[in-house]
């Protein structure tokens, strides 16, 4: 989607300030946002991909005013009612109408289950159309949903420097659409394709196949 979450390549926004010795959190309530989310996760209501479009689907002018981690916030409060874990009038009152449940995650499986992730490679049922050297260009396409393909990359040309294997495809996984796995490269983009801009910098993305286009 183009949502204005995705501010690679826009101007306007200032500068990028690197802050020395930056704390994981800067307040509590950061890491509880944190850990909600990833507690509320292993109810297997949604998935990571449908996670990260509950946060672009974030109003705009609302978008902008947010710190990250109220974004997070906001994003999990979408899943939670969407999932039917909790309604708004529960949110609204802090009371919970229904009877308490076991929770899924308990603190003793927090560490275990965190080291374990949650990867997404898988096995796709055809062969890779582009292999390491290809040249091609990312596809100028607008999706509705949620996607991976930045907008600064479409319609850009690149060069294939690596085949990390098939994946879970985003785009569908967030829809409820499946997996729908399919191959996965690393694509280098030199800035001046990107940027009009001279200088000697290039940009990695990792890219799923349906991005891609022969140049």
């Amino acid at each position: 989607m183009n949502g204005v979450h995705d501010m690679g390549g826009m101007q306007g926004l200032g500068r990028i300030v690197a802050e020395a010795n930056e704390p994981v959190f800067h307040a509590r309530w950061e890491g509880r946002v944190l850990g909600l989310t990833l507690a509320s996760a292993a109810w297997g209501r949604w998935n990571l991909d449908k996670s990260r479009h509950a946060r672009e689907s974030v109003p705009g002018a609302e978008y902008l005013c947010m710190s990250y981690y109220e974004i997070w916030f906001a994003g999990l409060i979408k899943l939670l009612v969407d999932g039917g874990l909790v309604t708004r009038d529960e949110l609204a009152s802090g009371q919970s109408e229904a009877p308490k449940q076991k929770p899924p995650l308990t603190a003793d499986r927090v560490e275990a289950v965190l080291a374990s992730g949650a990867p997404t490679q898988r096995t796709a049922a055809a062969a890779p159309r582009f292999s390491a050297g290809a040249r091609i260009r990312a596809r100028n396409i607008h999706p509705t949903g949620h996607t991976r393909l930045p907008r600064y990359a479409r319609g850009k040309l690149g060069t294939i420097t690596r085949h990390h294997g098939a994946h879970v495809f985003p785009d569908a996984h967030a829809q409820g659409l499946g997996e729908k796995p399919q191959h996965l490269y690393q694509v280098r983009f030199e800035a001046s394709e990107l940027w009009n801009d001279a200088q000697r910098n290039a940009v990695h993305i990792d890219l799923w196949e349906d991005y891609l286009e022969p140049a």
